[in-house]
């Protein structure tokens, strides 16, 4: 039995299936070793997945509440924002505006009046042109501040008044 074993192992063809086999092993270790670490990273990759899948879904809770937030804060400033503008339209036709803007026009024409008294019908008439139009250019700009501040002196003296006083 020794030499048939050692006349098989003497035949070429015997050491090149005997190299061929080895390399057959070697190839199939190698890649073996190979699906084994290829499995180990799908698994690290999958874990890694998993970790920014969870992330990414707290980042969106995160913002969708922050958002949520500036919506409902964005919809109470512009109920605000509508509150005050009917405010201020109701504030504007408030009676007794247009009262107080004619009572402020007679007063300014009458102190005008009593200051180039000598004819008083045109005298009131222009006086009374003179007042309007000043308490037009006060309803804008910084004379408006001025004059919500003092507003209509109905006593106030004139120079007429005071050099008829001395």
């Amino acid at each position: 039995m020794q030499d048939f074993l050692l006349d098989i192992l003497s035949h070429p063809f015997t050491w090149g299936l005997i190299a061929g086999l080895v390399l057959c092993v070697m190839v199939w270790r190698s890649g073996h070793v190979q699906r084994s670490e290829q499995k180990r990273e799908i698994k690290r990759l999958n874990v890694e997945l998993a970790d920014l899948n969870k992330h990414l879904g707290q980042q969106l809770k995160i913002t969708a509440a922050g958002n949520d937030t500036l919506n409902a804060e964005l919809e109470s400033l512009r109920e605000k924002n509508e509150n005050l503008r009917v405010s201020i339209a109701t504030l504007q036709q408030k009676p007794g505006k247009a009262e107080a803007r004619l009572l402020q026009v007679y007063d300014r024409a009458v102190h005008l009046l009593l200051e180039r008294a000598p004819g008083f019908a045109p005298a009131w008439e222009a006086a009374i042109r003179d007042a309007e139009a000043h308490v037009a250019d006060s309803e804008s700009g910084l004379t408006k501040l001025v004059r919500r501040v003092t507003r209509p002196a109905l006593s106030a003296p004139t120079t007429q008044t005071t050099s008829s006083q001395e």
